[in-house]
């Protein structure tokens, strides 16, 4: 993901608002985990280990939820 920040005085970049939203969407389905809201582990290879548990839980629940 590429932060896109516009400048002072520069035209309006269309579309913007909307993939903020999908940023902002992310991360709270990622703080529904509290052990992901504030990083504790030391070591990144236990975060990312439990960002992608997160991930693929989050995936399952949305799945299991259009099925029914």
């Amino acid at each position: 993901m590429l932060p896109v920040i516009s400048r002072k005085g520069s035209p309006n970049i269309k579309g913007l608002g909307k993939l903020r939203y999908v940023v902002e969407q992310t991360f709270a389905l990622l703080h529904h985990f509290k052990r992901l809201a504030v990083r504790w582990e030391r070591r990144t290879e236990l975060h990312d280990a439990f960002v992608s548990l997160a991930w693929g839980l989050i995936c399952w629940r949305r799945l299991k939820n259009a099925q029914s």
